[in-house]
C-alpha cells in the first residue's frame, strides 16, 4: 500500500512510472493500475534473481530520471546496474537477526547476509524510510544519516470511519491483527490473553489475519484451554474487519520489529488503544502512555497487566481512545506522497546535474 500510494501520487504529478514486481496466480504480466505501468515476472521466491533482468531491459529501452528500489525483505542491488540513473532506496525496515525467528537457519542466513551488503553497495544512495527506527538502523549499519529522510505512512481515513459503527462489546474484547507468521510473535498475545482471561472470565479474544503460523497458534490456544474464548477470523471483508476494531477494547501488537506499525495507527483511527512491544517501529507509532502502552518484548505478563489496566478503568480507556483517534488524524497518504515526491525531485535533479 505504501509503495502504491507514492507511485500513484507521482503519476498524478505528471511522472511516467514503470513498476517491476513479482507475479502471482491469476495476475496479468502487464497491467496499468492508477496510471502505474506494472511489469510482473517470476514468483516472489525467485524475484531477486528474475527482476533485475527486467529492470536492465527497461533501462535499455527508455530514459529514466530516477530508479526507485523498494528494499522489502531482500535488496536488489540496483546501484550496480542503474547505468547512471540516480537510485532512491525506500526501506520499510530490515530484518536483521529477526529473520531467524521466521525462517530455517539456511534461508535466514541468506537473508541476513544479503542485508550485510547494503552499506557498501548503497553507500552513495539516498534513502526514504518510514520511521525514525529504520533510519537509526541504517545509520547503525554505517550509512550516511544526511542521505536518509523519514516520511511517515498515511492512512485511508474513509475506510475506518463507518457511517454506523457498532458499539463496543458489552464484555472485554481483545484483538490481535497481523499476518500469522512466527516472527510476528502472536503467541505472546495469546499467552497474555490467557492471563487476562484468568482475571476477567468474560473476556474474549479475536485473532485477525492469516498465515503459515496459524496451525501452531491454534494448538497453543488448545493447550491453554482457550478454545471457547479465542476466535481465529482469518481473512475477512474490509468493512467486517473494521467493525471488529470498533467493537474491541484493546489491540495487542507483540511484534519484535516493524517498519512503522501501520495497523497500530489504523486501530487508533477506530478509537482502539494499543499495547505493543517497545521495539523498533512500534515505539514510533505508539505514543507511550497516551495512545497506548509500550512493554518489553515477549513479556506476556506485562502485556496482560497493561491491558487489564485499560479494561478495568473506563476513564483511562476513554482518554487513551480519544488520544488514539487524534493521533491517527495526523496521518494522510496525500502528505506522504507529496513529501516523497519532493525527495524524488531532489534526487533526480541532483543526478541530472552530476
Amino acid at each position: 500500500m505504501h509503495l502504491h500510494k507514492i507511485l500513484a501520487g507521482a503519476v498524478q504529478a505528471g511522472w511516467h512510472v514503470d513498476q517491476v514486481c513479482c507475479t502471482y496466480e491469476g495476475a496479468e504480466a502487464a497491467e496499468t493500475v492508477d496510471g502505474i505501468h506494472i511489469h510482473r515476472r517470476g514468483h516472489w521466491s525467485v524475484a531477486n534473481f528474475v527482476l533485475p533482468g527486467v529492470v536492465r531491459g527497461l533501462l535499455k529501452e527508455h530514459r529514466y530520471d530516477l530508479l526507485l528500489e523498494d528494499i522489502n525483505k531482500l535488496p536488489f542491488y540496483t546501484p550496480l546496474y542503474s547505468g547512471g540513473v540516480p537510485v532512491l532506496a525506500v526501506v520499510p525496515h530490515l530484518f536483521g537477526t529477526t529473520v531467524y525467528r521466521e525462517a530455517n537457519a539456511v534461508l535466514a542466513s541468506y537473508v541476513w547476509l544479503a542485508e550485510q551488503l547494503i552499506p557498501p553497495v548503497y553507500r552513495n544512495v539516498d534513502f526514504e524510510v518510514i520511521s525514525p527506527s529504520t533510519r537509526d538502523d541504517l545509520i547503525a549499519r554505517g550509512l550516511d544519516g544526511d542521505r536518509i529522510r523519514t516520511v511517515y505512512c498515511g492512512l485511508e481515513h474513509e475506510r475506518f470511519a463507518l457511517a454506523d459503527p457498532p458499539p463496543r462489546s458489552a464484555t472485554p474484547l481483545v484483538v490481535c491483527w497481523s499476518r500469522l507468521r512466527r516472527y510476528k510473535s502472536t503467541d505472546v498475545a495469546i499467552r497474555a490473553f490467557a492471563r487476562i482471561h484468568r482475571e476477567l472470565a468474560d473476556a474474549r479474544m479475536l485473532v485477525m489475519g492469516r498465515g503459515p503460523d496459524e496451525e501452531r497458534l491454534r494448538k497453543l490456544v488448545t493447550k491453554l484451554g482457550l478454545d471457547d474464548v479465542v476466535d481465529f477470523h482469518g481473512f475477512m471483508p474490509w468493512e467486517e474487519l473494521v467493525g471488529h476494531l470498533h467493537r474491541a477494547h484493546v489491540f495487542l501488537n507483540p511484534s519484535p520489529k516493524e517498519g512503522w506499525g501501520l495497523t497500530v495507527v489504523e486501530a487508533n483511527a477506530c478509537g482502539l488503544p494499543v499495547v505493543a512491544s517497545d521495539r523498533p517501529g512500534l515505539k514510533d507509532s505508539v505514543r507511550d502512555g497516551e495512545t497506548g502502552d509500550l512493554v518489553p518484548y515477549a513479556d506476556d505478563a506485562a502485556f496482560a497487566a497493561k491491558a487489564l489496566e485499560l479494561l478495568r478503568d473506563p476513564e483511562l480507556w476513554r482518554r487513551r481512545s480519544e488520544a488514539a483517534r487524534a493521533w491517527a488524524r495526523t496521518f494522510s497518504w496525500e502528505r506522504c506522497a507529496q513529501e516523497s515526491l519532493e525527495i524524488f525531485d531532489q534526487v533526480a535533479t541532483r543526478g541530472a546535474q552530476s
